[in-house]
C-alpha cells in the first residue's frame, strides 16, 4: 500500500514539475490592451526554446496578416507559424528561462526576453527588455494546454 502510495506522489509530482515549464500552448495577451493576440507554441529541443505563432486571435487582425515591419529573416512572412522566440535556455535560477530573444511582431523589434512561470505553470510572466531586465515590459500568458 506504501508503495502504491509513493508511485502516486511520485506521478503528481512530475506532471508538476513539467507544467512548471514553460513547454506547451500558451495565450498571449496584451500588456497594454489587456486583449487576446495569439496562441503560441514553445517547444525545447537540446535545451533551447522557442516559440512559433500558432493561432492568431486578434480581432484586429487581417486574414494571412505578415510581418511587413520585421528586418530580420521574418520580413514579408506570414504571422500564422511565425517563431517569435529564439534560443531560450534554462537558467541557473529556478523557474528562469534567458538568453534568448521575442518578436514584438507589430512593431517588428526584437528583443531580449526571460520567462518566468508562475502559478504551478498556469501563467507564463514574458519579460521582453533591452539591454538589462528592469528596462523592459511584462506581459502575462496564460497556458491553454
Amino acid at each position: 500500500m506504501k508503495v502504491l502510495i509513493l508511485a502516486a506522489v511520485m506521478a503528481c509530482a512530475g506532471t508538476a514539475w513539467a507544467q512548471a515549464t514553460p513547454v506547451g500552448l500558451w495565450k498571449t495577451i496584451d500588456d497594454k490592451t489587456k486583449t487576446e493576440r495569439a496562441l503560441v507554441r514553445i517547444t525545447e529541443a537540446g535545451g533551447v526554446l522557442s516559440g512559433r505563432v500558432e493561432k492568431v486571435l486578434a480581432a484586429d487582425a487581417e486574414p494571412g496578416v505578415k510581418c511587413d515591419k520585421c528586418e530580420d529573416d521574418r520580413k514579408d512572412q506570414p504571422m500564422l507559424g511565425m517563431e517569435i522566440l529564439r534560443a531560450v535556455k534554462k537558467s541557473s535560477s529556478d523557474n528562469l528561462w534567458d538568453g534568448g530573444t521575442i518578436l514584438d511582431a507589430r512593431e517588428g523589434k526584437i528583443y531580449k526576453v526571460r520567462l518566468q512561470t508562475s502559478e504551478g505553470g498556469k501563467k507564463l510572466e514574458v519579460r521582453g527588455y533591452v539591454g538589462m531586465p528592469m528596462l523592459g515590459r511584462t506581459q502575462t500568458w496564460l497556458r491553454v494546454e
